[in-house]
Parts: C-alpha cells; sequence; structure tokens
C-alpha cells in the first residue's frame, strides 16, 4: 500500500513537470517587440524615468504566440537632455513585460525615438535641438539582447 502511494506521488510530481515544460517557452534574442507607448516621454524626463507601452502586435516564435498583442510593457530613460552639463538625446530601453500577472525581465537594445519638430524652425533645419516628444500611441520598435524564457 506504501509503494502504490510514493508511486501514485512520484507520477503526479512528473505529470507536474511535464506540463509545466509544455507551457514554458522562450523567445530568442534578436527578436523585435513593436509597442506603442501609453505614457507620454521626453527629452526632459530624468535618466532612470519609466514609461509604460503595450505590445502593438503579438509575437510569434515557430508559429505559436506567446505574448498577446495589447501585453504590458514598461521601459526606462536612459539618456536625456534633462542634465544640462551632460545634455544628449532622447534614448529609452524596455525593461519588463508584464506576463499573467509576473513580471519578466527583458534586455532590449536602446533606441532614440524622434518625435514631431516642436517649432517651424525644427521643421525646416530638422528636430536635432529642443526637447523631444514622444507622444501616447508612439510605435516604438525595440531588438532582444537576450532570449527571455517565459
Amino acid at each position: 500500500m506504501r509503494k502504490i502511494k510514493i508511486i501514485a506521488v512520484l507520477l503526479g510530481i512528473c505529470a507536474c513537470i511535464a506540463a509545466s515544460s509544455v507551457n514554458a517557452a522562450t523567445i530568442p534574442a534578436g527578436t523585435t517587440l513593436a509597442v506603442r507607448t501609453v505614457s507620454l516621454v521626453t527629452s526632459q524626463d530624468a535618466v532612470g524615468a519609466t514609461f509604460e507601452a503595450k505590445l502593438a502586435q503579438d509575437v510569434s516564435v515557430k508559429g505559436n504566440v506567446l505574448l498577446k498583442a495589447g501585453t504590458k510593457a514598461f521601459g526606462k530613460v536612459t539618456s536625456s537632455r534633462r542634465n544640462p552639463r551632460r545634455s544628449e538625446a532622447l534614448a529609452v530601453e524596455l525593461t519588463f513585460l508584464s506576463v499573467n500577472g509576473h513580471r519578466v525581465a527583458v534586455k532590449t537594445s536602446a533606441i532614440a525615438p524622434h518625435g514631431p519638430p516642436q517649432t517651424a524652425r525644427q521643421a525646416h533645419y530638422g528636430h536635432t535641438a529642443g526637447t523631444t516628444v514622444v507622444n501616447p500611441q508612439t510605435l516604438l520598435q525595440f531588438q532582444l539582447l537576450q532570449p527571455v524564457a517565459l
């Protein structure tokens, strides 16, 4: 009787491990994550300031959808014009995704988003100075630098 219970427990454990490995998936490095911003981001934000976005499209690997469009994504400002002594162009990167209520860390390339020119002069000469504004619903594309295990 005791052997049967032990065997039943072992079978249950094996079944749980097998089920969790079937649901586990990895998004490879190099995958593009297209997001639409939810928060306003500007070049006057401090380095480290966070912003919210949502995936603009499903992320699929080998025909399987691993992340649905609308999945929350969060990022941070990696450089900005806020500090006048070290004024740099706005750059942002994604830091984590919210998947089934859990934070999943991601490492992406930093990108330098370009908002629309704010003045006629900037529109005429190109938007190289002043404040860069990334409005909500702006499409940004990041590349994963490391694989992401879900």
